[in-house]
């Protein structure tokens, strides 16, 4: 251990802690920008707005990075699962969004 102040060496990891949580939120703001053009993408060809086969493969593949990062691969799993739910909760908007476009220009 070194002889700096704690509170110093506190404030410098949240300083840390907060630059990462900051690019976490751009992280996945650019992550549900492509999410949602996947979601139209669906909608207009009427594909549903999950895809289980996927979803097991990537959840396989983060846990896999997860384990190499040294993070634990269930919490992976859990945050996976709960981006893929309001994914999908976008993709279901959007094609109710769609048919109603679609439906108003008929």
């Amino acid at each position: 251990m070194t002889d700096a102040d704690p509170t110093t060496i506190l404030q410098g990891l949240r300083g840390s802690i907060d630059n990462i949580d900051a690019a976490l939120i751009f992280l996945l703001a650019e992550r549900f920008r492509c999410t949602k053009q996947v979601g139209v993408l669906k909608a207009q060809h009427g594909m549903p707005a999950s895809d289980p086969s996927r979803e097991e493969q990537q959840i396989a593949r983060l846990k896999r990075l997860a384990a190499e990062a040294d993070l634990d691969p269930e919490f992976a799993e859990k945050w996976f699962n709960f981006v893929v739910a309001e994914v999908i909760r976008h993709h279901r908007s959007a094609a109710g969004t769609s048919a109603e476009a679609t439906s108003a220009d008929d």
